[in-house]
């Protein structure tokens, strides 16, 4: 019987080969990255504008079965929980959101208060910066106060 030896010509990658890959990467996570992360912004000023058109909504149905919008004092909770007030309680048919009243996608609550601009009420993020006013993702979001 013959013994056949067999010799593979297997190799690892070189320290070298596995170093140009890696600043490939880099390079390609630095071209793309920065263009990724402001879509992430720009979907955060979305998520804002979707959650306060449905607590919109939610106000509205609010005022529907109670016969006012919540007060200032109430605020958003009055969505969620029933008001302690008793004229208010015995008509409350919520709750009118599934849970709690969301923060902003920046993490901030949101600000409600009365009298609005074009609704009676006033609805709204302050946006990225978290400061009244600002341009592109930082601009305020939702049904502003009157000026």
């Amino acid at each position: 019987m013959i013994k056949k030896s067999i010799h593979t010509n297997s190799r690892g990658f070189t320290l070298l080969e596995m170093l140009v890959v890696l600043v490939i990467i880099a390079l390609i996570v630095g071209l793309v990255g920065p263009r990724l992360f402001t879509r992430v912004d720009y979907s955060r000023v979305d998520t804002a504008e979707t959650q306060v058109r449905m607590l919109r909504g939610a106000l509205e149905t609010f005022r529907l079965d109670v016969g006012r919008f919540p007060t200032q004092e109430e605020g958003l909770n009055a969505l969620f929980s029933r008001p302690s007030d008793e004229r208010v309680a015995n008509r409350w048919r919520g709750p009118y959101i599934d849970e709690p009243p969301p923060e902003d996608p920046w993490g901030n609550p949101y600000r409600y208060s009365l009298p609005g601009r074009d609704l009676p009420f006033a609805l709204y993020s302050y946006g990225a910066d978290g400061r009244p006013g600002g341009e592109d993702v930082n601009a305020d979001v939702g049904y502003l106060p009157r000026s």
